[in-house]
């Protein structure tokens, strides 16, 4: 059981660090009002519960989302990113905090951590496959109480006031950036975006 444990945290380290920079972010302008920290920690719950289960369905020899769509869930950040550049272009200079701010709620937390879990479900279908039921239920639940100890850290970080004070200057770009990076790290490193070149060519 302990070896289980152990392997269930190094697992999900290896595939969900990248989630502690998403969720810093988030934190860091739900101090400016939103998404409200609520929403954060029930969307990464849902997202992250929804790879699981996607990754249980497929060791047991189900395919729901063919791979070489999979990359396309890219096109969720990288859409929120590019409307909140754009929001935060149109608003240039107001200062109500209200326009400050990402409008990211629950369903788009949720969306951004599917959309980010790739490399989950590519790692946990295998090991779900060839581990015991009662192996995989213990892994699943580690996987759940790391979800909310993420959580706690992006909020420890993103809530800082020395990180706060430090990004505040550059919070309406990092926003934006985090999440247009993501998509397209998404898409390309899919192969997406190839595929789709050679269709056009």
């Amino acid at each position: 059981m302990l070896a289980t444990i152990g392997s269930a945290i190094g697992l999900f380290a290896a595939t969900n660090i990248d989630d502690i920079v998403v969720l810093t972010v988030l934190f860091l302008a739900s101090s400016r009002g939103k998404p409200r920290p609520w929403q954060i920690v029930a969307g990464q719950y849902l997202g992250f519960i929804t790879l699981v289960m996607i990754s249980v369905i497929a060791a047991l020899g189900l395919t729901i989302v063919p791979d070489e769509w999979v990359g396309f869930l890219g096109l969720i950040p990288l859409g929120i990113g590019i409307w909140t550049l754009v929001r935060g272009l149109r608003r240039n200079g107001d200062d109500d905090d209200d326009d400050k701010i990402t409008a990211v709620g629950l369903w788009g937390v949720a969306g951004i951590t599917i959309a980010n879990g790739a490399d989950n479900i590519a790692l946990y279908t295998p090991i779900f496959r060839t581990s015991t039921p009662a192996d995989v239920a213990i892994m699943i639940v580690v996987f759940l109480v790391l979800v909310a100890v993420w959580c706690v850290a992006g909020r420890l970080i993103g809530t800082h006031k020395v990180v706060t004070e430090t990004l505040e200057r550059v919070e309406h770009w990092l926003v934006p950036v985090v999440f247009i990076g993501l998509g397209l790290f998404i898409l390309i490193e899919s192969g997406v975006v190839s595929r789709l070149v050679e269709v056009i060519a």
